[in-house]
């Protein structure tokens, strides 16, 4: 299950590499979002997947599941949630104001196509 999910890390990584590195400003707003989920991903995959009980105490279970990567996990949701929030609200602001999303219209360069 682990080699699956680690191809399946790869692609998101792959896919949001390629979004991130585009001219449309909403690409990149994507490809930041896809690259957070491949991340949360990797974290809950290097934590193992495990099947076991909850960790609490006094329980008398033989296999405990690290809440670590959870918690790690949703703090991260948290704030790439945030993140692409704002990500979005800047697109809006700027399209409002300049009436472009591309990446070299607003950076001021010429675009020669």
């Amino acid at each position: 299950m682990e080699i699956l999910m680690s191809v399946v890390i790869g692609i998101l990584f792959t896919i949001a590499t390629y979004l991130v590195l585009s001219k449309s400003l909403l690409r990149i707003i994507v490809g930041t979002g896809l690259l957070s989920h491949a991340a949360h991903l990797l974290i809950l995959t290097m934590g193992g997947l495990k099947q076991g009980s909850v960790p609490i105490l006094g329980e008398k279970a033989n296999l405990y599941v690290d809440p670590l990567p959870q918690a790690l996990i949703l703090t991260a949701i948290v704030i790439s949630f945030g993140v692409t929030s704002f990500f979005l609200v800047l697109a809006y602001r700027s399209y409002q104001e300049l009436g472009t999303d591309n990446m070299d219209e607003l950076r001021g360069n010429k675009s020669y196509e």
